[in-house]
């Protein structure tokens, strides 16, 4: 019995370090930054990071994560940058449809202010 779970740990450990085709960049270690330690780092400097790291994705041809272009219109829309925001949060909406209630109401709201 354990000669036969042997190979499945050995699947599922190499499974482990295989890249994703997802460029996530510093985007994990910001949003837990942002929200473990909020103000630890500023929202510019953020943003700046955030698009450095688009751009590194952008040269290697690799996708940005679900949720990147929502936190990156999240922070705009915090420094009150209302069309970058919208821009991203559009973004968002078309590469991944599934975001779009939230996204719309995102916007909706921006538009109230």
């Amino acid at each position: 019995m354990l000669a036969a779970a042997l190979p499945l740990a050995a699947l599922v450990l190499a499974g482990c370090g295989t890249p994703t085709k997802y460029y996530w960049g510093n985007y994990e270690e910001l949003v837990y930054a942002n929200y473990a330690k909020p103000g630890a780092v500023a929202l510019d400097k953020q943003i700046q990071i955030l698009q450095g790291d688009a751009q590194k994705a952008q040269k290697e041809g690799r996708p940005l994560p679900p949720g990147f272009h929502a936190q990156l219109g999240y922070l705009y829309a915090q420094q009150g940058s209302a069309d970058q925001a919208k821009v991203q949060f559009e973004t968002e909406k078309q590469l991944f449809p599934e975001s779009t209630v939230l996204m719309d109401r995102l916007i909706a709201n921006m538009a109230r202010k």
